[in-house]
């Protein structure tokens, strides 16, 4: 199913995003997070969707994306894009994937579904806090150890990238 329409690019501190409006969003198969492909003035793109926190997506226009399109911040993009039943790999940071290899759990790691590690490293990221992170990165390390595949009582509807966000609330 294509889902089609308009937006500009905006800027939230450092990150260039688009934003889906809700009546676009409400087509796509989940609140949560969303792997996509699709074309923005019919330059192809696959990225994953990440919610707002208020029941829509949006997603970062990176460099090579920005510079293939042209774009002039504010200016009307056509987009059409449909959801992915293939999640890509996640770009996992250092200080998460080293006690993992430390801990002998990088089988256990390879284990999950991609879902599930994309699960993982939304609700470690999901604090500004630098304390708060370390122990959501040991309480996955003891929680991976037991055999649990999946972080525990996580909304996934709520945006995890705190340099945008507050409260798991987008920015406006």
């Amino acid at each position: 199913m294509s889902i089609t329409f308009k937006a500009d690019i905006s800027t939230i501190n450092s990150y260039k995003i688009i934003r889906l409006p809700v009546s676009s969003s409400e087509y796509l198969p989940s609140r949560g997070m969303v792997m996509i492909k699709g074309t923005i003035n019919g330059i192809y793109f696959e990225v994953p969707l990440e919610p707002d926190g208020k029941g829509s997506h949006w997603f970062e226009v990176d460099d090579k994306l920005s510079s293939q399109i042209g774009e002039t911040i504010g200016k009307p993009l056509s987009l059409q894009i449909e959801p992915l039943s293939e999640w890509t790999e996640p770009v996992i940071p250092d200080d998460i994937m080293n006690p993992i290899m430390k801990e002998g759990l990088l089988d256990q790691w390879n284990s999950l579904t991609i879902k599930a590690r994309w699960e993982w490293l939304r609700w470690i990221r999901s604090t500004s806090n630098a304390s708060t992170r370390q122990k959501r990165i040991n309480v996955a390390i003891s929680k991976l150890q037991k055999g649990d595949r999946r972080p525990c009582c996580f909304n996934s509807s709520l945006c995890t990238i705190t340099e945008v966000s507050k409260s798991g609330v987008l920015l406006d």
